[in-house]
Order: C-alpha cells, then sequence, then structure tokens
C-alpha cells in the first residue's frame, strides 16, 4: 500500500474516532434539558462526560494536525475555504469547554442557567456544521486551478449540505441519548430510552435519505456495504433501545456512525477536495500529499504514540464505567 493511501486511511480513522467519541459528549450537552429536571441530574448528566470530553476532542486536533502533515494541501484549502464555520466550531468548543469547568464556581442558579446555556450552544454548533462541511467536501466543492475554494459561506447551505448537517446531529442526539441511558440511573434513564427511540425513528428515515442520495451521487460499489451497514445498525438499535438493552443499542448507533463516516471518505477516495469547476483541478491523495521522507517520518511516529493513545483512553473509560444517578451526587461546595 503506498503511504498517501495509508495516510488518508488513518486520517479516516481519526476521523471516525472523534465522530464516535464526541459525538455522545455533544449529544449529552444538547439532550441535557430534556433529560434532567433538577440541578442534581444536571450535575450527573454532565458527570457522565466530565472524565473523557477534553481527550475526545484530543481526536479532533490529532486529525487536523495528520492532515497538516500528511496532506497540507488539503489542510490548505479546507481551512482556508471553510474559515467562517471551522471558527464557529473552534468557538462553541471554547465556550463548552469553558462551560464545563465554571459552571459549578458559583452556587447560583442564574448563573448555572447561563453556563448551561453554553454548553448547549457549544454542543448543537459543531455537529451541524461538520455534517454541512463533510456533505460538500464529498459532493465537491468550487475549486480553481490554484487549489482555492472560490464558493462563500452560504454557497454550502445546499440542500445536501444541509441535509448532512441534520443527519450528523440526529446522529449525535442519539448517540447521547443512548450513552445517557447507559450511564445514569432512574427516571433520566427512563427518559433517555424514551428519546432514544424518537431519534432513532428519525435518524433511519433522514439517515438512510442521506446515504441513499450520497450513494447514487457519489458512492462506489463496495461503499453499498457500509451503507447498509448504518441502515441496520440504525434498524437494530431501534429494536434493541425498544427492548431496554441499551448497551446493544449504543454499539449499534456506534456501527452506524462508523460505517456513515467511512462511506463518506470511501466516497472521497482518491480525491480529497473534489473540484466541480473542473475535475482536473481536484485535490487528490496524490497531488495533495506531503513528500515520501515525511509520510515515512508521520508513519513510524504513528505506530509508536497511537497504541499508547487508545490503551489509555480505554482505560480511563474502564475506570469512569459505573453509572450515575441525582442521588449520588454531593452537595454544592463553591469556592471560598
Amino acid at each position: 500500500m503506498e503511504l498517501t493511501t495509508l495516510w488518508f486511511i488513518l486520517i479516516a480513522v481519526l476521523w471516525v474516532g472523534y465522530f464516535f467519541l464526541e459525538g455522545f459528549d455533544f449529544g449529552i450537552g444538547m439532550l441535557m434539558p430534556f433529560i434532567a429536571k433538577s440541578e442534581n441530574e444536571r450535575r450527573a448528566m454532565i458527570n457522565t462526560i466530565a472524565p473523557v470530553w477534553d481527550g475526545n476532542e484530543v481526536w479532533l486536533l490529532t486529525a487536523g494536525g495528520a492532515m497538516f502533515a500528511a496532506f497540507p494541501n488539503w489542510y490548505a484549502t479546507l481551512f482556508s475555504g471553510f474559515y467562517l464555520p471551522l471558527l464557529l466550531i473552534l468557538v462553541a468548543l471554547i465556550i463548552r469547554g469553558v462551560a464545563f469547568e465554571y459552571r459549578g464556581k458559583v452556587d447560583s442558579p442564574v448563573w448555572r442557567k447561563r453556563w448551561d446555556l453554553a454548553i448547549m450552544f457549544g454542543s448543537w454548533t459543531p455537529p451541524i456544521l461538520w455534517g454541512v462541511a463533510f456533505a460538500n467536501i464529498v459532493s465537491g466543492l468550487a475549486i480553481n486551478e490554484k487549489g482555492d475554494y472560490t464558493g462563500g459561506f452560504f454557497a454550502l447551505l445546499n440542500p445536501f449540505g444541509i441535509l448532512g448537517g441534520i443527519v450528523v446531529t440526529v446522529l449525535c442526539l442519539l448517540h447521547g441519548a443512548n450513552y445517557a441511558a447507559l450511564k445514569t440511573t432512574g427516571d433520566m434513564r427512563e427518559r433517555a430510552r424514551k428519546l432514544g427511540r424518537i431519534l432513532c425513528a428519525i435518524a433511519i428515515v433522514g439517515g438512510g435519505t442521506f446515504l441513499l442520495w450520497n450513494q447514487l451521487e457519489n458512492g462506489k460499489s463496495w461503499t453499498w456495504i457500509t451503507t447498509a451497514s448504518a441502515a441496520v445498525g440504525l434498524i437494530g438499535a431501534h429494536f434493541a433501545i425498544s427492548a431496554k438493552k441499551e448497551g446493544l443499542s449504543f454499539i449499534l448507533v456506534a456501527v452506524a456512525l462508523i460505517s456513515a463516516v467511512v462511506t463518506l471518505f470511501g466516497c472521497l477516495y482518491p480525491n480529497v477536495m473534489p473540484s466541480t469547476t473542473d475535475p482536473l483541478f481536484s485535490l487528490t491523495v496524490e497531488n495533495a500529499s506531503s513528500t515520501p521522507y515525511t509520510l515515512k517520518v508521520m508513519t513510524v511516529v504513528a505506530l509508536a504514540m497511537v497504541p499508547i493513545v487508545l490503551i489509555y483512553q480505554s482505560w480511563t473509560y474502564w475506570v469512569f464505567r459505573k453509572r450515575i444517578g441525582a442521588e449520588s451526587i454531593p452537595p454544592v461546595r463553591t469556592p471560598l
């Protein structure tokens, strides 16, 4: 396998890890007002992701860094052309992180409510914009002979892009509902299950429409397999959550998410930024890549470091595997 293809696959794996792990983080933040009805329940919801949310974001940083090092032309076109949506995502992630840390610093309902709104903003914005961005990348963008994106922000808000944003958001909501059902007890667990059933039905219709549309427009013969895998995962998750098997439902939604991301990257290859202006202007794994020496060095570093990261994150989830209930939340202790 050529190193350019290997690094395209590795970058796809990093994005898979990001959407799988950060997906339920976003879902928890978006669903907090609907699942948590008291302050203790809201704190319990946040505590389900408190030990892991910042570690999950490392996958995004690593994916961006890998794109910069392995495919600098891809990185340059993407991050310059999508400057506004990526800036909004960055601001949302910063606000969300600050909100997690600051909401408990003052014992005031008004203070906490404001930070809860910040958590919601920081959780809703990224999945919407990521969905719009990836849908447009796969379907193609107005890229000129210099590799510059010549469209504007509003050109991204086409029907396919908007549907992509909706589908990614719904999948994150569903992923978060399953995670909440898996990690909480009592009334929160029941509310999460009920929301999960509703969201699963929406995801089946919306996700099925998006993936079928993508397959007909951009698909390859083998991506029918991953498209079908995503559909089977969502349908299976609906039956699993109806049977109160939230662990199985969580796994099946994860399969659907992973299959959907693999489908998008599979449809994209060997392009990394297809051009609708002229196919000759498209960025590919060949003309967007770094030198072979750079890719060789990166491969050695990746082989050494990636297993360590995976072991560490797996250990973190194992340590914090217990369920959390409102009754287990200690009294508020604010700084002096």
